[in-house]
């Protein structure tokens, strides 16, 4: 109820949230505006300019050849695997913080942050200090002809290490804002477990799924610090997108770095056209279930 009367209240005021002069309002949004379009617009636009600098033909050569190929087939593996595995995570997590009250939560919390504070570099070398082959595990994996480390799985490790946060923390605030009273009148009437995540909390948290799989994707599919580490950068095996943008620039083969890059341009967005699509919606439930309350 107080949250629609400060709706209506800024309604009333034509929208406006505080009372500022006009001019003030028309600085600080031409300052954010030109703040965007000198760090956001202009090198989206560079990239795009130098991809195309030698025409269509030539850029889509670079994008056919075998190991950009082989970079996007293993880009889109590595995404395939962490999307699912952090969406899970994101839900069980979420849902334990949220709805329960536990010890150890707040250091469940800290640790769902951890990879935010956390080099990617020293993600990856994390891993090649387990699985490396001078690592705790090293020995034992290489007697049972297992390879983890410059090979795929150490890839898909040391990325769902650095996106585990993205699902978990779009939930977590928004499960906490709609309450446990839904779900506990759904118990209450008989409903499962199964039944009342599906049918009582699923639909209000759909829209920040969304959002948290579209930021997970877009990082997955970026990562280039904790993937450099445990890659060991063989060509058509153990590149992603970003490690081939790398390789193509170092070897001054500009326009085809670029068309690749672009690649990586396009995904920001087309994530950024559905996050806010997917913010908006899930602002839109948000208030909704305020003010029913």
């Amino acid at each position: 109820m107080q949250v629609g009367r400060v709706v209506k209240k800024q309604k009333e005021r034509g929208g406006r949230s505080t009372d500022e002069p006009a001019w003030v309002r028309y600085l600080l949004v031409t300052v954010a505006l030109g703040f965007l379009a000198l760090f956001l617009l202009l090198p989206l636009a560079a990239v795009f300019a130098q991809a195309l600098e030698k025409g269509w033909q030539a850029y889509f050569e670079a994008l056919k050849e075998p190991d950009t190929l082989s970079a996007i087939r293993l880009t889109l593996i590595t995404a395939a695997f962490c999307v699912p595995l952090n969406l899970f995570f994101g839900i069980v997590a979420s849902w334990a913080i949220a709805k329960f009250n536990f010890r150890g939560k707040s250091f469940l919390i800290t640790l769902i942050d951890l990879p935010f504070s956390v080099s990617p570099v020293v993600s990856g070398l994390i891993y090649v200090l387990i699985f490396g082959l001078q690592g705790w595990l090293g020995p034992w994996l290489q007697d049972h002809n297992i390879k983890i480390i410059f090979a795929v799985p150490g890839i898909i490790l040391a990325t769902v290490f650095v996106t585990f946060p993205f699902v978990a923390r779009e939930l977590i605030p928004l499960m906490e804002a709609q309450g446990r009273e839904e779900e506990e009148a759904a118990l209450t009437l008989g409903a499962s477990g199964l039944q009342t995540f599906f049918r009582v909390t699923f639909p209000n948290i759909r829209w920040g799924i969304l959002y948290g799989v579209i930021l997970c994707n877009a990082r997955a599919m970026g990562e280039f610090g904790a993937v450099s580490v445990v890659s060991g950068h063989v060509r058509g095996s153990t590149n992603t997108i970003p490690l081939q943008v790398e390789i193509l620039y170092n070897e001054y083969s500009y326009a085809a770095a670029f068309a690749v890059a672009s690649l990586l341009a396009l995904l920001a967005l087309v994530t950024l056209a559905v996050k806010t699509a997917a913010e908006w919606k899930m602002q839109q439930t948000v208030t909704v279930s305020e003010q029913e309350r």
